[in-house]
C-alpha cells in the first residue's frame, strides 16, 4: 500500500488483494450504504447480533437470576475485558470494562492525584470535551489546580508541574497521534502521571501500551469496536499500581468479596477493584461477540490500511482544494481524516442523502472514518467522487441541509 490509487480500478485492485477484505463480511452492513463514520458508532457484526438476541430470549428470559452463574455474566467484565488487551498490547489481566469513558476518567483521574508530584490537573483545550469537563469537574471537588492549555502543550504542562494529564492518544477532530512512549518518559521524569483516552485509537492502530510505558488509560468501545450503541467503556490499570492505587468510586462490584454485603469496603486485586456498579449485561455479551471479528487480524495491517485510506482521502480532497486538519503523514494520523468546509455541516447532510455516511464535527470539520475491518478502497474513492459533485453542483445548498439535528 506504498502508493495512493489513482483510479477506481486501482482501488479495486488493492481491495482484491487486502488480506482484510474476508473480514467485511462478518459486518451487517446496509445494501448500497458506505459508512464512513468519523466515528461515533460502528457498524453490528452478524455474530454480534445474533448474541444480543440470544442473551435476551435464553438468558434473561429463561434463565433468569440464573444466568449470573449459568451463562457467566459475572465474569463477563473480566473475560471481555482480557479480550480486549490485545488491541491496546497490555496484559489480560489489567484490563476491565466497565462504566463509561466520562465515569472511568474521572475514576483515574482522581485516583492518579495521589500518585503525581503536585495536585495539578492538566487538559489541552482541543481535547475532547468530556475530558475537559472530567478534569473540571474534579478540580472543583478535589481542590486541585486546573490547567487548560494550548493544543500540543499538555505534556510540557506536565513536566513544568508534575502533575495528572488527561490525553487522547487520536485527537477526535484533527486525527493528530500522541507519542506515548515520549509523553511518558517525561512523565516519570516529572513525577507526573498521564491518564489515557484510547477512544479514537483502538480497533484502527497497533497500539503498545505497556511496552510503551502507560499506566492508566480508558476507552470507549462503541466506535471502532463496534460493541453497539452506548456500549460500554474500558480500563485499563498497569499491574504495577495495582496494589498502591485507589479507585474513588467504591462500588460493590469492586469490593474483594461482594456477595457476603459485609458494611466495610474492601477492594478487589488489581484493575478490578475500578469496577463499580451492576454491569449491563446485554451490552457485554454483544461487546464480546463483536470483537471477534478482531481475533485473527494483524494490528499493524490494520493500522497500515487505515493509513492508506486517510492518504486516499487526502489526496482526492487535495484535488478539490478542500483543507485538512489532519496530519498528511499516515504514521502520525488516526482512523479518521478531517475536511474543513465553512458549510461542512449542510455538505454532511447532503452526502447521507446520497447513501453516505461521514459525520460532522464543530464548527467545519467533515470528519471520515476508516475503520479498515470494513471500509474498502472503492468506497472511500465513490464518496470522493459524490464529495466532488456535491461542491461543484452546490447540491448542498437545500434547507433541509441547512437544518440542524440535535445529534450531529
Amino acid at each position: 500500500m506504498s502508493q495512493t490509487p489513482r483510479t477506481r480500478e486501482e482501488c479495486e485492485a488493492l481491495d482484491r488483494a487486502d488480506p482484510l477484505a474476508p473480514v467485511r463480511a462478518q459486518f451487517s452492513l446496509p445494501d448500497g450504504l458506505i459508512y464512513l463514520d468519523g466515528h461515533s458508532l460502528g457498524p453490528a457484526t452478524h455474530a454480534a447480533l445474533t448474541r444480543v438476541e440470544r442473551t435476551a430470549r435464553e438468558e434473561w428470559r429463561e434463565g433468569l437470576i440464573r444466568s449470573w452463574n449459568t451463562a457467566g455474566w459475572i465474569d463477563l467484565p473480566r473475560t471481555v475485558g482480557a479480550k480486549l488487551s490485545r488491541l491496546i498490547g497490555v496484559a489480560d489481566s489489567n484490563v476491565i470494562v466497565a462504566d463509561s469513558v466520562s465515569v472511568n476518567l474521572f475514576k483515574l483521574a482522581a485516583a492518579a492525584l495521589p500518585l503525581a508530584k503536585s495536585q495539578t490537573l492538566i487538559v489541552e483545550d482541543s481535547e475532547f470535551p468530556t475530558d475537559q469537563y472530567v478534569a473540571e469537574g474534579l478540580s472543583a471537588l478535589s481542590g486541585a489546580t486546573m490547567m487548560r492549555v494550548a493544543e500540543h502543550q499538555g505534556v510540557t504542562a506536565l513536566h513544568q508541574t508534575g502533575g495528572v494529564l488527561i490525553r487522547s492518544i487520536v485527537n477526535y477532530r484533527s486525527s493528530d497521534i500522541a507519542d506515548v512512549a515520549a509523553s511518558e518518559q517525561i512523565a516519570r521524569a516529572s513525577g507526573g502521571v498521564i491518564v489515557w483516552d484510547l477512544s479514537h485509537a483502538t480497533g484502527v492502530l497497533a497500539l503498545k501500551l505497556e511496552a510503551d510505558g502507560a499506566l492508566l488509560a480508558t476507552g470507549c468501545t462503541y466506535k471502532f469496536l463496534n460493541g453497539g450503541p452506548g456500549s460500554p467503556a474500558f480500563l485499563y490499570v498497569h499491574g504495577e499500581l495495582s496494589g498502591r492505587i485507589a479507585s474513588p468510586i467504591s462500588g460493590w462490584f469492586g469490593h474483594a468479596d461482594p456477595f457476603a454485603f459485609s458494611s466495610g469496603y474492601a477492594p478487589r486485586e488489581g484493575v478490578a477493584r475500578f469496577a463499580a456498579g451492576t454491569p449491563g449485561v446485554l451490552s457485554l455479551a454483544t461487546l464480546d461477540t463483536a470483537l471477534d471479528a478482531f481475533a485473527s487480524v494483524d494490528l499493524v495491517r490494520i493500522a497500515a490500511k487505515t493509513g492508506a485510506l486517510g492518504d486516499l482521502v487526502i489526496a482526492r480532497s487535495n484535488a478539490m482544494g478542500l483543507p485538512t486538519i489532519s496530519p498528511r503523514d499516515a504514521t502520525m494520523r488516526g482512523g479518521h481524516v478531517s475536511l474543513l468546509h465553512e458549510n461542512g455541516y449542510a455538505i454532511v447532510q447532503a452526502l447521507i442523502a446520497r447513501g453516505i455516511i461521514p459525520d460532522f464535527r464543530a464548527p467545519d470539520a467533515m470528519r471520515f472514518g476508516l475503520a479498515p475491518l470494513y471500509v474498502r478502497f472503492v468506497d472511500v474513492w465513490d464518496a470522493m467522487d459524490q464529495l466532488a459533485d456535491i461542491l461543484a453542483t452546490r447540491a448542498w445548498d437545500r434547507p433541509e441541509f441547512h437544518a440542524r439535528s440535535k445529534v450531529t
